[in-house]
């Protein structure tokens, strides 16, 4: 073998690293193995056959052979992507590979998972926006129609299943059909809102009620990429939190309608005048409708879109039937329900402003609700309010007074304002009231307003005073309705350790000698200063707090004599809750005006009302009974117009200031004010002259207005007469006093010619003793067949023998028992007939007389 070097045998897969030539075809030149896998190969046998050849040591420098090796294998790679791109040459190298396609997907995908981790970490569901929370406070009539929403936002909320089921299936239909099935966000949906958007069907954002609501309760309503963004995240978020049905309810509590009216409950009201849970499916198709467009789909405000509105509607309803929610023979009978043109003003003009103002009073003043729970509104108030009895006072006042004033002519009618309050005297609630002639042309609320004097209607209080503490005259003789006094006008009281106090009477009338019966049918000023004297100033008082007063009356303290002349100024409502005691036979129950109240769906706790005796029956329905001259025939005749019988009292403020009459029946107890108020100096003006009168009393406007009213507010009812339980001897003849001045007895010692209610009212009765006093005998029952126990009066104490032979009794409230007969020759007893009914159940006056 020769000792020349041998050439190598190529291995497979060798190629030559000669570059071809410029011509050599695609083909030869693909077909070269150009791949990294040859290179170490070739770069090892050039090393080898260097090192044979003598030109270089056979055994290489230590680690020269991987320098090398490594340079040779970067020349091989350049010079294989060289020929790639010799490769892409023209459109190929616009044409993205695949290893490019996959990797952008990868990285897309990457940074949508990512986008999305990081989303849904860093978005948290807030708390609601401020415009969400609010709600109105709705007051309500005792029936449940709304008298008015108070609040920024006209929104109530309501439960799920306070809304009807067409309601809810009809919003279903219009908004998101597949909403109980279908996760939070719907991709399909967007893309079909954005399509329906463009093709003029209707601006829809395509989102699912889940984002709606997100945006309603938790977002602003700006159309921002940001805003869009946080709904996606907090929508997903509260799919996993709430169920579906809260998800509804919120969306159905938080969507605007129009008119003013967030939620369905508000727009229920504004549109049909009606509660959401009433909603049929016409009505609901058509609120359902409102969501898309609120302002434009009023009909009612653009007639000019109803066309389009039909469409809508009817693509409501023809989903409601695909989706199985309505019978497709009902929905072929439906017709377009044409909301109402205007609905019940919830706003707080006429009285619905006063009676809110009053209610919230109420509220507070009683723990019920704070000042800041109110304002945060959401409350559903249901007065005591009878919306029949509130409309029949507002028209019996302006038929009666407002009507006959003529503001451009006489200046004094511009002076006149009216109060008014009604309360069922066994209940406590307040049924009525009158407050002003509009709230928002005058605010001062008239029914319960303490700064004009109540007059000559304070004084059934005196005389209740008297019977409850068996009060006796200067010269000892116990008080009662036949009890004589000296009535001539200035007569300065006697007894009194004040000043001197002489009361003028009206028009400075002497009356003389003259029974409590006619002084009071009178309005006698000097017989109840005198009166009031004797019974006690302090006592009186307590009497008119007791049966209904505030304590902190104005002018109530400290008044001396003048307390008998209604010095104090207390309010309308005050003074119906006082009569109202009378009439519940001196039972005295806290007045109310809230019969309920909730919030979002939860009974807010009201607080215990007792009822008490205030004074005892024999004082409180003596008292009535003396009241009932007034109406027959005293001061008050105008209130016969009621119909009924009736018991009341007039009262004229000084300098004709005010004017008042306070009356009942068996079942309402009405005051009636009339006041003068300069309207822009807010200053006390005397009303001569107004409505064209020389003079304005209570027996005119007042009791007008109190017998039209109580006509009207106890229409369809059954008449109902008094059931009286008089003090004995209550209508027994006394004779005059010894001495007509009225001027204490000729006893030297002032105490025996005076006792209080601590003394034994059955002792020392004079006047009023008849022969046979020494008889154990008793007087006539009281009418409705009182039992008259022996010897019980209303002063607590008991004797064997009254000098009137009259012998107080005691019954139970239905007044069941048996009477007993005078065998003392007393006289006899006549309180049967303040009980009986009159001619046809009237009060047996409308001629003038008396009943017998």
């Amino acid at each position: 073998m020769s000792d020349e070097p041998q050439p190598k045998k190529p291995r497979p897969g060798w190629a030559s690293h000669e570059p071809q030539a410029a011509d050599t075809p695609d083909d030869a030149r693909d077909d070269t193995r150009t791949d990294e896998a040859a290179l170490p190969r070739s770069d090892e046998s050039d090393t080898e056959s260097g090192g044979k050849d003598g030109t270089g040591p056979a055994t290489a420098t230590p680690g020269g052979s991987g320098k090398a090796g490594v340079s040779a294998k970067k020349a091989a790679r350049d010079e294989r992507r060289a020929a790639l791109r010799a490769r892409r040459t023209g459109w190929r190298r616009l044409v993205p590979t695949w290893r490019m396609v996959c990797g952008a997907f990868l990285v897309t995908a990457l940074l949508v998972v990512g986008g999305f981790l990081l989303g849904y970490a860093l978005v948290q569901i807030p708390a609601a926006n401020a415009l969400a929370t609010q709600q109105a406070n709705v007051y309500l009539y005792a029936d449940g129609s709304v008298i008015a929403r108070d609040g920024e936002v006209n929104r109530e909320n309501v439960t799920l299943s306070q809304i009807s089921e067409d309601a809810q299936h009809a919003i279903l239909a219009a908004e998101d059909r597949d909403f109980y099935t279908e996760s939070a966000v719907d991709p399909q949906a967007m893309i079909r809102g954005a399509w329906n958007t463009v093709t003029g069907k209707g601006k829809q954002s395509g989102s699912t009620i889940t984002q709606q609501y997100v945006k309603n309760y938790y977002l602003r309503q700006e159309q921002t990429v940001t805003r869009k963004v946080k709904e996606f995240f907090i929508a997903i978020k509260l799919d996993r939190n709430q169920s579906k049905d809260e998800i509804l309810e919120g969306y159905l509590n938080t969507s605007f309608f129009g008119r003013g009216a967030y939620g369905i409950q508000a727009a229920a009201h504004a549109y049909y005048d009606m509660d959401a849970s009433e909603l049929d499916a016409g009505r609901a198709a058509y609120l359902a409708a409102l969501v898309n467009a609120p302002s434009q789909y009023d009909v009612v405000a653009h007639p000019e879109n109803r066309a389009f509105v039909e469409n809508r509607w009817n693509y409501v309803l023809d989903g409601m039937v695909d989706e199985g929610w309505l019978d497709p023979a009902e929905r072929a009978r439906l017709t377009f329900p044409v909301p109402k043109r205007t609905t019940h003003s919830t706003g707080m003009s006429g009285q619905r402003g006063y009676i809110v103002n009053i209610v919230k009073q109420h509220l507070t003043a009683n723990e019920i609700v704070d000042e800041a729970a109110l304002d945060a509104g959401g409350y559903r108030i249901t007065t005591t309010l009878e919306k029949d009895k509130q409309d029949a006072f507002v028209e019996s006042v302006n038929d009666n007074l407002m009507d006959r004033l003529d503001k451009d002519n006489r200046k004094v009618d511009t002076y006149v304002r009216a109060g008014g309050a009604s309360i069922e005297p066994k209940t406590g609630k307040v049924v009525a009231m009158y407050n002003g002639i509009d709230y928002v042309k005058q605010y001062t609320p008239n029914a319960t307003r303490r700064d004009f004097q109540v007059g000559s209607s304070f004084k059934p209080f005196v005389f209740a005073a008297a019977v409850e503490n068996g009060s006796r005259t200067q010269d000892g003789r116990r008080i009662t309705p036949s009890t004589h006094y000296n009535g001539d006008s200035e007569r300065p009281v006697q007894g009194w350790a004040g000043p001197r106090y002489a009361p003028e009477n009206e028009d400075h009338e002497d009356y003389g000698d003259i029974t409590v019966s006619e002084a009071t049918d009178k309005s006698v000023n000097a017989v109840y200063a005198q009166m009031a004297v004797d019974v006690g100033p302090d006592k009186v008082r307590e009497t008119a707090v007791d049966l209904g007063l505030s304590p902190d009356t104005p002018d109530l303290d400290g008044a001396g004599p003048s307390i008998a002349l209604g010095v104090a100024n207390a309010s309308v409502l005050d003074m119906t809750q006082a009569y109202a005691s009378l009439a519940n036979h001196g039972k005295h129950t806290p007045y109310t005006l809230v019969e309920k109240v909730t919030q979002n769906g939860r009974d807010i706790a009201l607080p215990e009302r007792r009822t008490r005796q205030a004074v005892s029956r024999e004082a409180a329905d003596t008292t009535t009974s003396v009241l009932k001259g007034v109406v027959e025939k005293g001061t008050a005749t105008a209130a016969q117009t009621s119909g009924r019988p009736a018991a009341g009292k007039t009262g004229t403020a000084e300098e004709d200031t005010a004017a008042w009459f306070a009356g009942y029946t068996p079942d309402l107890a009405t005051v009636v004010a009339v006041m003068g108020q300069d309207p822009v100096t807010a200053g006390h003006k005397s009303l001569y002259g107004a409505m064209g009168l020389p003079r304005v009393n209570g027996g005119g406007a007042p009791a007008e207005i109190w017998g039209q009213y109580t006509r009207d507010a106890l229409a369809g009812e059954p008449v109902s007469s008094f059931s009286l339980r008089l003090q004995p001897g209550a209508h027994e003849s006394q004779p005059p006093a010894p001495d007509s001045s009225g001027g204490p007895s000729s006893s030297d010692d002032p105490s025996d010619s005076a006792t209080d209610g601590s003394d034994d009212p059955g002792e020392g009765d004079t006047g009023s003793s008849t022969p046979g006093d020494d008889s154990s005998g008793s007087d006539t029952g009281s009418g409705d067949d009182d039992t008259e126990s022996e010897g019980q009066d209303s002063g607590g104490g008991t004797s064997t023998g009254s000098p009137s032979g009259g012998q107080g009794g005691d019954t139970s409230d239905d007044g069941t028992g048996t009477g007993g007969e005078d065998t003392g020759g007393g006289a006899t007893d006549d309180s049967n007939r303040d009980e009986l009914p009159g001619p046809g159940g009237l009060s047996g006056a409308l001629d003038g007389r008396r009943w017998d």
